[in-house]
Parts: C-alpha cells; structure tokens; sequence
C-alpha cells in the first residue's frame, strides 16, 4: 500500500484541476473567498508533485502509471490556471498557446518514442515547470498589490521562454532517439530504455 502513495498523489492533484477551476470561476471577479479557495487548492496540488516525486525517488518506486499520469497531472494542473487566467483577462492569450503547443508536442512526441526509450526529465524541463507554477502562485494570488501582479508577470515570461528552449531541446532529443532506434531496433531486438528519471517525471 504505501508503494501506492505517489500515484495516490497524482490522482489527487488530477482531481484538485476541476475542483481549483470550479472555485476560481466561481469567484468571479471578487478576489476574495471562492479565489482564495482556488488559489489554496493550485498551492496544495503543486506541493503533491515535489512529495510524490520526493517519495518515488527514495521509496524506488516506478510505474508505467506513474510515468504517463504525473506529467499529464502537471501539465492539466498548469494549463488549466493558465487558462482562467487568460479566459479572466489577467493575462494575454499567446504565454498560453505557447506553453500550451510546447506541452502537447513534447506529450506527442514523448509517447511516440515510449515503446524504445523513456525521455529522462531534464533541469531545463524541471526549471520550466518550477517558474510556471510560481507565476500563477503570484497571478492568482488574491490582492490588490500590483507588485504581486508584476513579479508573477515577468515569472510567467521567464517560463514562457524556458519552455520555447527546452520544447526544442526535447524535440532534438526525441527526433535522434526515433532516428536511432528506427534504424537499429530491427537488427538488434527489443530497445532498452536509454535512461528513466527515477521519479517518472519529466518536464
């Protein structure tokens, strides 16, 4: 039971994304109750995802759930905060659709290569995730302070910049891993995975 835990966590920060929109839409344009609410539950979601890769990486526990589900739950989590806030008008659309487009080409392009190798997360990717989620930490905040808007502003920028770099990094990484064992596998047999993330995360 307890080697269950981090995949317990990600199912629990699945189900907090509609719950947190829930509240956040139910907020309306009051930053105050249902928004504190949202924001607490964006908070609670995105600490499961240091706990269950910290508990993967020291109980050694690695799932082919685990691996499909927790960047999946990161990426619903993230783009779903985004979303609102775009939707809300407290940020512009195209730091979405960026992000948005670099998360599913890398999603598409990681599944089409799963079967050979498993795409190991990278400080690049790792650090992308971490100025997303402190953005939305500042945008969704609940306060009048525009300074609070303003660092989550050049946050979301930061991480906007970092996912175009890493996109492109993984994108070089899975196009000479299909290259590769597109040539070498018939010959060789079944592929091994070049190398896996202990956590199953990868950003």
């Amino acid at each position: 039971m307890v080697r269950e835990v981090p995949n317990l966590l990600t199912v629990l920060r699945l189900i907090a994304v509609p719950v947190m929109l829930a509240c956040l839409v139910q907020s309306g344009d009051a930053q105050e109750g249902w928004r504190w609410l949202g924001w607490g539950i964006f908070v609670f979601a995105a600490a499961t995802d240091a706990l269950d890769g910290y508990l993967a990486r020291r109980w050694h526990v690695v799932s082919a759930f685990g691996k499909l589900a927790d960047p999946l739950a990161d990426k619903a989590l993230v783009l779903a905060a985004l979303c609102f806030l775009a939707i809300n008008n407290e940020t512009p659309w195209w730091p979405v659709i960026i992000i948005g487009i670099r998360e599913l080409g890398v999603t598409l392009g990681r599944l089409a290569v799963a079967r050979d190798v498993v795409i190991p997360a990278s400080f690049g990717g790792k650090a992308k995730t971490a100025l997303q989620v402190a953005a939305i930490f500042f945008l969704l905040l609940p306060t009048q302070a525009s300074w609070v808007d303003i660092v989550g502003w050049w946050l979301l920028l930061a991480s906007v910049l970092a996912a175009v770099v890493t996109g492109l990094d993984y994108g070089w990484r899975i196009f000479g891993v299909a290259r590769r064992h597109g040539v070498a596998a018939p010959a060789a047999g079944p592929a091994v995975a070049d190398s896996v993330d202990p956590s199953g995360h990868v950003g």
